[in-house]
């Protein structure tokens, strides 16, 4: 569980970001002006948690996609990583590869987390909806992993 929380919050600008993907092409915000986003950060490839996370988004991403919604996943892992990740699991959406932790930072992300009674510094999981216009409608802090595309359309 996370103590900690973002402070970007609704009606907040989204930060701009430029960042690479699992194929190593440069994605940005820009790209998505017009759609509907949902940025989601998690900690770490392949664990179980984030894995729950994006085969969550990935079941339901015709129905997101229905909604008008495109998806994007970022961790600090790099292109390599994300590209295993999303080959063994089939992800329909790219993963960010922010290794020097830029667009965490941006999206103020980083902080302290306690797990198992210990203490420490890492990426808190926390998804953005980001609208049409690259404003933020919703923050998400307290993900549910198995059921996330839920909480995204149940707003």
């Amino acid at each position: 569980m996370a103590n900690y929380t973002t402070k970007l919050k609704k009606g907040d600008k989204a930060p701009d970001f430029n960042c690479r993907n699992e194929k190593g092409n440069t994605v940005s915000l820009n790209e998505y002006k017009g759609s509907k986003l949902i940025l989601y950060f998690y900690p770490k490839d392949k664990t179980p948690s984030c894995t729950n996370e994006a085969c969550d988004l990935r079941d339901n991403f015709k129905t997101l996609k229905a909604n008008g919604y495109e998806v994007l996943g970022v961790s600090a892992d790099n292109e390599t990583m994300h590209e295993k990740f999303i080959k063994k699991y089939d992800l329909p959406f790219s993963l960010l590869a922010d290794t020097d932790m830029q667009v965490i930072k941006d999206y103020d992300v980083w902080g302290e987390k306690k797990f198992m009674g210990k203490v420490f510094d890492g990426i808190v999981r926390t998804t953005f909806i980001i609208d049409t216009e690259g404003k933020i409608e919703r923050v998400i802090t307290d993900v549910d992993t198995k059921n996330h595309t839920k909480q995204i359309l149940n707003n």
